[in-house]
């Protein structure tokens, strides 16, 4: 049985990443088919696994704005040649799932979401980066085009695997395809909880800062409560993030992975603000055997339950937020159970149910 991945780019070590990770310790004789591949972004996680690069490679300026490059990913992904391999599983959030196989090979798509900028936010694309002004101009001409492409292509995938409950609607809502829901490996070993004299007296805020996330949401709130907060990761929005921040915000960048579990685990509670397909961050918190206090949206409802392992709000304003995070000051939570409520997403598990289905689909070949 001769196997391939295939990734959308390797320019960023986050929870897609991990999903290919665990791909390769089933079959760790695969290559990997990608875009991009920058060893250092991602950590040097792949240095000894065969990678084939796309021409994109050797474009200069790829590797740090390839979102810029639209229409020349989609030609990159279709050049793949994958006429040696009997399975092909792609990896995807955008490109990855489009690649162009033999009729007799099997195509498994483990799909992250439905490329969004070309769907629910194609409105925002633009908005979400520094593009250049041409970009931004060309960008709602390119969109229909990507659309139509990207529905079309959807067509060579022989099995979706969706992330989440959520994700699994949105495949069927635009590319009107059935899909099988395996939730994305987390570490939960990793994490661990603290003994409640531990505790420290601040709030966590953990990801990428951009304007989708809705970190600026959280920070007005608590500068209103004059609760502390800690910040932790960097993004395009830190710069405008620090300058909104009053004096009970730290924002404490990058961190090692030691000092993250530690900071997890003595939190009062974990924010988290957005509409996510999979937020790994908040499963990394419940893990902690910390609450979450979540805005109702995307796969995190899936994942928590009201005033037992968090506590949610409907509107994404400073005034709803306030009201959960008040909430919560009134609620008891039993750490042992949040912590059981993450297990679930053990690295093992995820191995075990993707394997499981590979070898089904092969068998009824």
């Amino acid at each position: 049985m001769k196997i391939a991945f295939v990734h959308d780019y390797l320019v960023q070590y986050g929870g897609a990443e991990r999903v290919l990770q665990a791909f390769t310790e089933i079959w760790p004789q695969a290559p990997i088919y990608t875009l991009i591949h920058d060893a250092e972004a991602v950590h040097h996680q792949f240095d000894n696994k065969e990678i084939r690069t796309s021409f994109l490679q050797k474009v200069p300026f790829a590797k740090r704005h390839h979102r810029i490059f639209p229409p020349l990913m989609m030609l990159a992904i279709e050049q793949f040649n994958l006429d040696y391999y009997d399975i092909v599983l792609s990896d995807s959030s955008s490109f990855a799932k489009n690649i162009i196989t033999k009729a007799d090979t099997l195509h498994i798509s483990y799909c992250h979401t439905p490329m969004r900028y070309g769907w629910d936010d194609c409105q925002y694309y633009t908005q979400e980066y520094n593009f250049p002004s041409v970009v931004k101009m060309i960008s709602p001409i390119l969109m229909n085009y990507i659309r139509m492409w990207d529905w079309q292509a959807t067509n060579g995938v022989d099995k979706f695997i969706a992330n989440s409950k959520f994700v699994q609607g949105r495949i069927k809502k635009y590319y009107n395809r059935k899909s099988v829901v395996i939730n994305p490996p987390v570490d939960v070993d990793r994490f661990y909880i603290s003994k409640e004299k531990e505790l420290g007296d601040y709030f966590l805020l953990v990801g990428r800062m951009m304007k989708y996330k809705k970190m600026d949401l959280v920070i007005e709130a608590f500068n209103k409560l004059k609760l502390p907060l800690k910040v932790v990761g960097r993004g395009v929005e830190f710069k405008n993030l620090q300058k909104i921040a009053g004096p009970t915000i730290e924002f404490l960048g990058r961190i090692s992975d030691e000092e993250l579990k530690r900071i997890y685990s003595r939190a009062q509670a974990f924010i988290f603000p957005q509409e996510e397909d999979f937020g790994i961050v908040a499963i990394e918190a419940l893990a902690s055997g910390r609450p979450v206090i979540a805005y109702r949206a995307g796969d995190v409802e899936e994942h928590i339950e009201n005033e037992k392992s968090g506590i949610f709000f409907d509107n994404q304003t400073e005034e709803d937020l306030i009201q959960a995070i008040k909430k919560f000051q009134k609620t008891n939570f039993d750490p042992h159970y949040i912590r059981q409520q993450a297990l679930k997403f053990d690295k093992e598990r995820f191995k075990t149910e993707i394997k499981k289905l590979v070898e089904e689909r092969v068998g009824n070949l």
